[in-house]
């Protein structure tokens, strides 16, 4: 990479095979969710992951920037860990909040991703790009504060037990 704009073309297509990851992760963390509204979240997130994959491939085309060609390895390595964590648990509770845990670093690997994508479309002057880079940012926010509540207001304490 040798310019801003190579490493924005990069970062898109690093955030495309992470969403891609996402969306095939997703499923599997819903079903082994006990608690109907953690289940609800990830199912609900689910729809929002393809959401931001559309979103990606709409930019892509709007650049002429081919989506497809990297992967991610920081997602799979994400994925990797919270099929570890599936093996391991035990107990419902405890699965709940782990996946919580899990899913969380997920958004919070996002949440820098998109972040940095945001900043390079606006110094780049692809500001109606930098919007709908920003609209998937503030929906991983969303996601990460839903499951902030789930963890705080009952699975962390049923856990404990």
């Amino acid at each position: 990479m040798k310019n801003l704009e190579e490493l924005f073309e990069h970062q898109l297509k690093d955030l495309y095979s992470a969403e891609k990851q996402l969306t095939e992760a997703l499923p599997t963390m819903a079903s082994k969710a006990n608690d109907d509204k953690l289940k609800g979240a990830f199912e609900s997130h689910l729809e929002e992951t393809k959401n931001h994959k559309t979103r990606l491939e709409d930019i892509c085309k709007e650049l002429d920037i081919d989506p497809e060609g990297e992967t991610c390895k920081a997602m799979q390595g994400l994925v990797k860990e919270a099929e570890s964590f599936i093996e391991e648990a035990e107990d419902d509770d405890v699965m709940d909040a782990g996946l919580i845990a899990e899913a969380q670093r997920v958004e919070h690997y996002e949440i820098s991703g998109y972040g940095t994508a945001v900043r390079y479309a606006k110094e780049l002057g692809h500001s109606d790009i930098a919007k709908k880079l920003q609209e998937t940012l503030d929906e991983e926010y969303v996601a990460d504060e839903k499951l902030d509540k789930l963890a705080e207001g009952r699975l962390n304490k049923e856990a404990m037990s």
